[in-house]
C-alpha cells in the first residue's frame, strides 16, 4: 500500500526538504512489493510504447497512466513533505530495460518549480541504474531505488534530470513512475 497522507510526514523528511536549498528527499518503503507487483502487471498489461532517439534516450513509456487514486497519493505525498497544495501535472510510467538510458537532452527546464515524484516500481534493485538531478550540470541528488522508494526532488529552471544507462550485464527492467506535480 501507498503510504498514507493523513498521518503526515515524518519531521524529518518535512525538516530536510524546507532546510535544503535545493528540496530533495526519498521516502523509503512508500509501495509495498505486492503493490509494486500489481501495479507493474497493470502498467505492463495498458501497453508502453518504445522512445528510441539514440540522442536522447532508449526506453518505453507509458504516458496514460491508468491509475488516478495513485498519482492523487503521490500528489498528497509531495504535498505533505513539500507544505505545498500540489496537483498532477503530468505523469508517466518509465520502463528501462538493459541497455536502456535517458539523457539530459530528452529533459527540460521548469519556471514554476513544480515538485517531480519518482517511485521506483521495479523487481529488484538494479546496480547504478539511477535519476541523476543535476543544477547547473552538476549532479546534486541521485536516486536509485529501492524499490517501493519514493524520491520527491523540487525542479526549477536550473535543474535537470537524465536516467543513466541499465547494463546490460544484468536481466532486470527498471520501472519508475515519474509525476510532475504543480502548485494547484
Amino acid at each position: 500500500m501507498v503510504l498514507s497522507v493523513s498521518v503526515g510526514p515524518p519531521r524529518s523528511l518535512r525538516e530536510a526538504w524546507t532546510g535544503a536549498p535545493l528540496p530533495a528527499v526519498v521516502v523509503p518503503d512508500a509501495v509495498s512489493v505486492e503493490r509494486a507487483r500489481a501495479l507493474r502487471e497493470r502498467f505492463s498489461s495498458a501497453g508502453f510504447r518504445r522512445f528510441a532517439l539514440l540522442d536522447r534516450g532508449s526506453f518505453d513509456v507509458l504516458v496514460d497512466v491508468p491509475d488516478a487514486e495513485l498519482l492523487d497519493v503521490v500528489a498528497g505525498v509531495a504535498s505533505a513533505v513539500s507544505g505545498r497544495a500540489l496537483a498532477v501535472g503530468e505523469a508517466r510510467v518509465l520502463r528501462l530495460r538493459p541497455g536502456d538510458y535517458v539523457l539530459l537532452r530528452n529533459d527540460r527546464a521548469h519556471e514554476d518549480r513544480p515538485v517531480e515524484a519518482v517511485l521506483d516500481l521495479s523487481e529488484r534493485a538494479v546496480a547504478r541504474a539511477e535519476v541523476h538531478y543535476r543544477h547547473r550540470g552538476q549532479v546534486y541528488f541521485a536516486f536509485g531505488g529501492p524499490p517501493g522508494a519514493l524520491a520527491l526532488v523540487e525542479r526549477g529552471p536550473t535543474v535537470l534530470a537524465n536516467h543513466t544507462y541499465v547494463t546490460k550485464r544484468q536481466e532486470n527492467d527498471v520501472v519508475r513512475l515519474v509525476v510532475l506535480l504543480r502548485d494547484g
